[in-house]
């Protein structure tokens, strides 16, 4: 197989896993880097209301679309009433029925939401309204007010915006006055505006919704201007005549109709409370992905307990650190016992801090290098000398361990997390090479064995590598696609260079 295909494979195996690895941190959000928080608010409706001893029947609005916010949960709180989830165009209800109602009855909505820059819209397509038969002398004032709005705007978005500015100018002319007078202020003014947009048949409506604090509880809805350019609705504050929703602004429901209703009670009241919390981004885009519905959230290792999670999170960082013995002995020429020999004893470092797996590991292999030398005089085959080696590892152990205790070394009994087998074919290796090679090609492969292992220690520790590996398991296809690429570099190693330094310098 040519370069080119190896390439080419390289190419869009990295492409997938930063393809993936992308879409999980634009579309759904999750963090880059770990340990970030975001705010969350936990927006609560209570509806009491006197049940009078017959069947109550109770329907309330919910909020469905909520651009600029993700909805994280919500929990529907009533413990005999039963419950029905109805969704008519871009309005949600729930209708909570009774058989019997008597005494004080208490309903609860509760909703978490955050922040979101995913663009969330209303798809419903209004039909264009019939203008009204205004009464004198408003008529006249209304179509004043629209003549003057029409020459000055260009679209339905100019003209609200305009309408709007004259509506609500500082200095109104009497037309104006006449329509504040009779309008007042809040949703009366919006439905003002409204009747006054069918003048021209734009479609319009309120859009109510609360505005997120860090705590309240009082707050109240209040209205917003929506209107439809044909494409898409958009809204305006009825007073200022600012485009847009606002940022803290939860879209609660559309329309004029009540917000509850009830049947079969009395003396009903409603009260909303908000607070704000904190919590870590990624279990905000965790819980936002499952309410999208995406794929990645039902494979996510996020998913699985954490006993296993505590797992991958340790043999996802493995990867990284063969990526590194094969740059290192690829382009550095550096040479180790093993090939993944010291990948092995990095991770016994994670056990025993680096600085104490240092010392235990070159204790341990000083001491058995010795004893294998002795047995060497013994003539055995290799396979019983191979055993005797990792009972003496073993036992040297617990020589160790014990010693340890004894001077409350603690840190000393994490000895027991080495991997034994490595460690004895380690020394018998280093023994093998010590005799064909000699001592200073034995010592050279130990410190290099021992110089990778500290590399690998240093880049399977680090959180944020960590963390990315976990969260993003696709960046695993970029790593391969590295070792694609470097399984098929023929050039010089650095270590060669200096080894042939002195025919390079003959040719020059």
């Amino acid at each position: 197989m040519n370069k080119v295909v190896v390439r080419v494979w390289a190419l869009l195996l990295a492409i997938l896993g930063l393809g993936i690895a992308a879409y999980k941190i634009y579309y759904m959000g999750l963090p880059i880097t770990p340990q970030q928080s975001a705010e969350v608010w936990t927006v609560q409706a209570r509806l009491v209301f006197q049940g009078q001893g017959g069947p109550a029947k109770v329907g309330f609005h919910v909020p469905d679309v909520t651009p600029g916010f993700i909805k994280l949960d919500e929990d529907f709180i009533s413990s005999r009433f039963g419950l029905v989830i109805d969704k008519s165009q871009d309005n949600r209800r729930a209708d909570w029925s009774v058989r019997r109602a008597k005494g004080e009855q208490a309903l609860y909505y509760r909703v978490i939401v955050s922040r979101s820059e995913q663009e969330q819209g209303w798809n419903s397509v209004p039909r264009y309204p019939t203008p009204p038969q205004y009464e004198e002398p408003y008529a006249s004032a209304i179509h004043a007010i629209l003549d003057d709005v029409r020459k000055e705007s260009a679209d339905v978005g100019s003209y609200t915006r305009e309408l709007l500015q004259q509506l609500n100018a500082k200095q109104p002319n009497e037309n104006v006055k006449l329509i504040r007078d009779r309008a007042g202020k809040g949703d009366s003014w919006v439905e003002q505006i409204i009747e006054i947009l069918k003048g021209v048949r734009i479609p319009s409506r309120v859009l109510w919704g609360l505005r997120v604090s860090d705590a309240s509880n009082s707050a109240v809805l209040e209205p917003l201007l929506q209107v439809h350019n044909g494409q898409k609705w958009l809204t305006y504050d009825p007073e200022s005549g600012a485009m847009g929703i606002p940022s803290n602004f939860l879209a609660w429901k559309i329309g004029n109709q009540p917000l509850f209703e009830l049947e079969g009670g009395k003396k009903a009241k409603l009260e909303f409370s908000i607070t704000k919390t904190y919590e870590e981004l990624i279990d905000i885009a965790r819980q936002g992905a499952v309410q999208m519905d995406s794929v990645f959230a039902d494979f996510s290792l996020l998913t699985l307990p954490v006993q296993n999670q505590n797992v991958y999170r340790l043999l996802l960082m493995v990867p990284l650190g063969a990526l590194l013995v094969v740059f290192l002995r690829t382009f550095v020429g550096l040479k180790t016992f093993g090939t993944f020999m010291p990948i092995l004893i990095a991770l016994a470092f994670r056990e025993t801090q680096l600085y104490w797996g240092l010392f235990l590991f070159t204790v341990i292999v000083s001491l058995g290098l010795m004893i294998r030398f002795y047995l060497e005089r013994m003539m055995l085959l290799l396979i019983p000398r191979l055993a005797s080696i990792l009972v003496i590892v073993v036992i040297l152990m617990v020589l160790i361990s014990l010693i340890s205790t004894k001077f409350g070394a603690e840190r000393v009994l994490s000895l027991t997390l080495f991997p034994m087998v490595i460690l004895a074919m380690t020394i018998e290796r280093m023994s093998i090479v010590w005799e064909e090679n000699g001592a200073k090609e034995a010592m050279l492969q130990g410190l290099g064995s021992m110089f990778v292992a500290c590399l690998g220690y240093i880049v399977m520790t680090n959180e944020q590598l960590m963390y990315a590996m976990f969260v993003f398991p696709e960046l695993l296809l970029v790593v391969l696609s590295l070792c694609l690429l470097m399984g098929r570099y023929t050039g010089y190693r650095l270590s060669e260079l200096r080894r042939f330094r002195a025919i390079v310098a003959e040719d020059k």
